[in-house]
């Protein structure tokens, strides 16, 4: 995606970017970590995309990883649906209580956590629509079609599904349910069962489960 960083658009959110910051507003994630899942899974070792609107707008939560937040974090009411649905489908009973909402280990597996936008300003939900990183992550999800085969593309919510578009259905497969969020996770997320199907395409593809129980918040008390 290098040569993206070069095109007038990308120019363009970079300005935007920079006056927002020398305005005094805060925006999330840091910068080092708005291409954290791009960062942590190479192309030749995505197996898995899930897709996510916008980061979160909260202090202390963006980690530049769909729907991940850092494991000292309460969790977002739509990972704590998502845990519920991984509980549900997988028949693994665990307290999501102490569940970390760090999903790190998600991308460690192969699964390219991305959202279409890569960063938000504090507590404005959808603030850096339109600005220039849908184009970025349209061009990245067409690349990754292109370039390979058999990924498993999970797809919650409208948004998310837009990027379709992008995706060469007939070498893919595509996985589609409401969103996550208690606004419609009722609709349709729940009962979905994407991560037992994403597993049973992964071994049909002679390929090793994506182990998706989440991992155990760490004590910082002594």
């Amino acid at each position: 995606m290098g040569d993206q960083f070069d095109q007038p658009y990308m120019q363009a959110l970079r300005e935007f970017l920079l006056v927002e910051k020398r305005a005094g507003k805060r925006i999330y994630p840091p910068g080092p970590q708005m291409f954290a899942g791009m960062d942590l899974v190479p192309v030749e070792e995505v197996r898995v995309v899930i897709i996510g609107q916008d980061p979160y707008h909260g202090p202390d939560q963006a980690m530049g990883l769909s729907f991940s937040v850092p494991q000292d974090q309460p969790l977002p009411p739509s990972l704590r649906n998502i845990y519920t649905e991984i509980q549900q489908d997988l028949g693994q009973n665990f307290d999501i209580r102490q569940a970390s909402g760090d999903l790190t280990h998600w991308a460690q597996q192969g699964v390219l956590l991305l959202n279409a936008v890569l960063s938000v300003e504090h507590a404005q939900a959808a603030s850096h629509q339109g600005r220039g990183w849908e184009q970025f992550t349209d061009t990245l999800v067409q690349r990754l079609s292109n370039r390979r085969e058999g990924l498993i593309f999970m797809l919650w919510g409208s948004y998310a599904q837009k990027k379709v578009a992008q995706v060469a259905a007939d070498r893919h497969h595509l996985l589609k349910a409401p969103h996550p969020s208690p606004l419609s996770a009722h609709r349709g997320f729940f009962g979905s069962k994407h991560f037992s199907t994403a597993n049973d395409l992964l071994q049909q593809q002679g390929l090793t489960p994506i182990q998706w129980l989440p991992q155990q918040r760490v004590s910082t008390q002594r």
